[in-house]
């Protein structure tokens, strides 16, 4: 049986243990980069539907960036200070709004 704080750490789909978001992040960091996390892989799913392989390795990148933020990727979170995991989160919401910044208007679709 799983112990308490392996709980915290992993979910359980079909049997595949998948990585927690870090519990540490504010909610605003999560909710930008789980923006961003759905606006990339709707970017991989519409590069490959024009066959564009540059453009999907594009989309993956963001993808990747926006789990390592989350500390669904990358180093185990548990094993760090949580300023380092902030500090980890904010780099990669930095590049991510870098790359693909939110809409003018402000809106970056978190509270729609």
């Amino acid at each position: 049986m799983a112990s308490a704080d392996e709980d915290d750490r992993w979910l359980v789909i079909d049997g595949r243990r998948w990585r927690r978001t870090d519990p540490a992040l504010p909610d605003p960091i999560v909710q930008r980069l789980r923006s961003h996390l759905g606006r990339a892989r709707s970017a991989v799913r519409t590069a490959k539907r024009s066959e564009d392989d540059a453009a999907v390795a594009d989309a993956r990148r963001r993808v990747g960036l926006a789990k390592h933020g989350l500390g669904e990727r990358g180093p185990r979170w548990w094993d760090d200070e949580t300023s380092a995991r902030l500090d980890r989160a904010r780099e990669a919401l930095d590049e991510l709004d870098a790359i693909a910044p939110p809409r003018a208007d402000g809106d970056d679709g978190v509270n729609a």
